[in-house]
C-alpha cells in the first residue's frame, strides 16, 4: 500500500494532515489523521452516514440540525440529502479542514459545502453548545474518537454528563442525540441513560484497511 501525503497544517491542538493512499483494491483513498492517530478515511464511511440516517429515521420532522465534527463531510452529505432538513449547522474546530473541503482539497467537498442550508461553524463543540440559543431536532456528535480513544484529552468533557445535559436541553421535544464512538463507551451509555433516562447503543461492523471492526452509536431521545 503506498501514500502520500496532499495538505498538511499545524494548529494548536498538533497537526492535521490529509494523505492519498492507493492498493490493489481500492486506488484513490482520502485519509484524515489528527496528531498522527487515524481519524476516517473516504473508503470506509459507513459509521459516519449512519450516525445521520438512523437519528434522521427517528425524528419525523428533523428540520434543524447540528452536528459537531464535519471530518470529511459524509455525515453532513447525508444529513443535507433528506428534503425534510431545512437548517443544517455543523461546528469544526480545525480551520484548515474546513478549508480543505471548500477548496476541493477534498474533491467532494464543495459540493457539500454549497447546499444553502449548511453552515459550518470554525469553533470549539463544548463553547458552541454552551452559546447556542437556537433548538435543533437532531444533535449529531462525531468530534473525537470517542471517550476510550481521545485523540485531544480537552474532548473528553463531550462524553460527559454535564455536557450531555447541554445537548439535551438544545433539542426540541420528541428531539434526538446520536454519539459516535471507535470503541464500546459503557461510562458513555450510562451518562446518556442518566440524562435522558433511555438510551441505546448500537454496534456497526466495518472494514478498516482489511480488517474487519466494530463502531458505535449512542442515541437517546429527549
Amino acid at each position: 500500500m503506498d501514500s502520500v501525503e496532499i495538505a498538511r497544517a499545524e494548529t494548536e491542538r498538533g497537526d492535521v494532515v490529509l494523505r492519498r493512499r492507493t492498493s490493489e483494491t481500492a486506488p484513490d483513498v482520502l485519509e484524515l489523521r489528527v496528531n498522527g492517530v487515524f481519524v476516517m478515511d473516504t473508503l470506509e464511511t459507513t459509521s459516519e452516514i449512519e450516525l445521520a440516517a438512523q437519528a434522521l429515521d427517528l425524528v419525523e420532522n428533523p428540520a434543524a440540525v447540528l452536528i459537531g465534527g464535519l471530518g470529511l463531510g459524509f455525515t453532513l452529505q447525508r444529513v443535507l440529502a433528506d428534503p425534510r432538513v431545512e437548517r443544517a449547522v455543523v461546528v469544526e474546530i480545525e480551520e484548515p479542514l474546513i478549508e480543505w473541503m471548500r477548496d476541493g482539497t477534498v474533491p467532494h467537498g464543495p459540493a457539500v459545502l454549497a447546499d444553502a442550508r449548511a453552515t459550518v461553524v470554525n469553533a470549539d463543540i463544548t463553547m458552541a453548545i454552551a452559546e447556542a440559543r437556537s433548538t435543533y431536532d437532531l444533535v449529531l456528535l462525531d468530534v473525537d474518537n470517542g471517550p476510550g480513544y481521545l485523540v485531544h484529552e480537552a474532548n473528553e468533557a463531550v462524553y460527559e454528563e454535564q455536557f450531555l445535559r447541554r445537548c439535551h436541553d438544545l433539542l426540541s421535544p420528541g428531539g434526538v442525540l446520536v454519539v459516535w464512538s471507535a470503541n464500546a463507551a459503557p461510562e458513555l451509555l450510562e451518562a446518556m441513560q442518566e440524562v435522558f433516562g433511555v438510551a441505546e447503543e448500537q454496534a456497526h461492523e466495518v472494514l478498516l484497511q482489511e480488517r474487519h471492526e466494530q463502531y458505535y452509536l449512542y442515541l437517546a431521545r429527549r
